[in-house]
């Protein structure tokens, strides 16, 4: 099916993925690491936070929703893990790999490690949005992983034994690929690429040593592998999402110069790019720079930026004005032909998440569906005020 995103606002808007888990879920997750409850019991909880959260986005007017990945265990280790704590980890995997991230906040997200080969997910979105395009006529957005995030599973330095580094490459090239198309097979309309990690490659912190590595123009030729497997036609529908993190209303890279990964960033030859903006300190710079690298021409697709007008780790609603004046001020630099709006990050990335600064995970979901109301009225007045229709 074909679907005109532009028809309800005018400009193209749209969410980055995850939604805040309602506390009962995130029990739910809990209780099933413990063992207990079954699978049977955790599925159903995970089935009901999906009815709500596709209830609740169609109400706040969004031309394209997601299940807000109530059905995962994070944006990263879906593929590989039933459950944070790595219950149902994917084979050749074990636990105590490298940091993915350490945020502001001190606490840190761990990866697995692999332990041999081949590299093979145990689980891919498609599945997800099989499950959702029951549930809505609306059309559907999934998020998916990119191969750089899976490269960290791989030891930093050497070999593991039996399965070079190269097989390994190839392998999580391979498996993104049939993630992406597994959404597109299952009826998603769109399907964006997580690439937090560009944000943070630059970092150079010792605390963290995959960040020393000047990984990043590396993980753009391994994306890239997966993305020129698709046609023009075929890109034009997928994304690549970028921002400083989000986990337990912390970030992981804020304080990295913006310009460390723009610079680099739209040599990814995907249609469209979602980009962490509104809880930026240059706003303005920013988008200077995301209207000088944004390519017309990226192997036969015309580039579309989509701003984040919406800050995800915050308790306080934008309204639709400060939403509307974002993307104003974003077309001074940015075509407003090639403009879309979309949220900072992902509301709550990681399947456990107290959300401190909202004060529970149940009142940041109800804050999430309010900012995300706002984003689309606040859309449509932007298209309104800049004539675009």
């Amino acid at each position: 099916m074909n679907f005109d995103l532009r028809a309800a606002t005018g400009i193209p808007t749209e969410p980055v993925g995850s939604i805040p888990r309602p506390l009962k879920l995130q029990q739910a997750y809990a209780a099933y690491d413990a063992k207990k409850v079954t699978k049977a019991q955790l599925e159903a909880e995970q089935d009901a936070a999906v009815a709500d959260t596709i209830k609740r986005f169609e109400a706040t007017g969004s031309p394209i929703i997601t299940d807000g990945e109530q059905r995962v265990s994070s944006f990263a280790t879906y593929p590989i893990a039933d459950t944070l704590a790595g219950t149902g980890l994917a084979r050749n995997l074990a636990p105590g790999g490298q940091y993915f991230a350490i945020f502001a906040d001190g606490h840190n997200r761990q990866l697995p490690k692999i332990t041999g080969g081949p590299f093979r997910y145990n689980f891919y979105a498609g599945e997800l949005v099989k499950k959702a395009v029951t549930m809505t006529s609306k059309p559907l957005h999934q998020a998916v992983i990119a191969p750089s995030m899976m490269y960290l599973l791989y030891p930093l330095d050497g070999e593991v034994s039996g399965y070079p580094r190269k097989q390994f490459e190839e392998d999580i090239v391979n498996e993104c690929e049939k993630d992406i198309r597994s959404c597109f097979a299952a009826g998603a309309t769109h399907v964006v690429t997580d690439f937090t990690e560009g944000r943070l490659a630059p970092r150079n912190d010792p605390r963290n040593p995959w960040t020393t590595r000047n990984l990043l123009p590396f993980f753009i030729e391994l994306d890239n592998r997966v993305l020129d497997r698709f046609s023009a036609d075929e890109r034009k529908n997928i994304g690549v999402h970028v921002c400083p993190g989000g986990d337990v209303d912390s970030v992981h890279s804020a304080d990295v110069p913006y310009e460390e990964l723009l610079k680099h960033l739209f040599k990814l030859n995907a249609g469209y790019f979602q980009m962490e903006m509104a809880g930026e300190r240059d706003r303005e710079a920013a988008c200077k720079l995301v209207g000088k690298h944004l390519r017309e021409d990226a192997k036969g697709v015309s580039q579309m930026a989509y701003i984040g007008v919406i800050v995800t780790q915050s308790p306080r609603p934008e309204s639709a004005q400060e939403v509307c004046d974002q993307l104003v001020a974003a077309a001074k630099y940015v075509d407003k032909e090639r403009l879309g709006s979309t949220d900072d990050c992902g509301f709550s990335p990681f399947s456990i998440d107290s959300k401190p600064n909202h004060g529970s995970p149940d009142y940041a979901r109800d804050i999430a569906f309010q900012k995300i109301a706002n984003r689309v009225a606040g859309t449509k007045m932007a298209a309104e005020k800049l004539g675009v229709h």
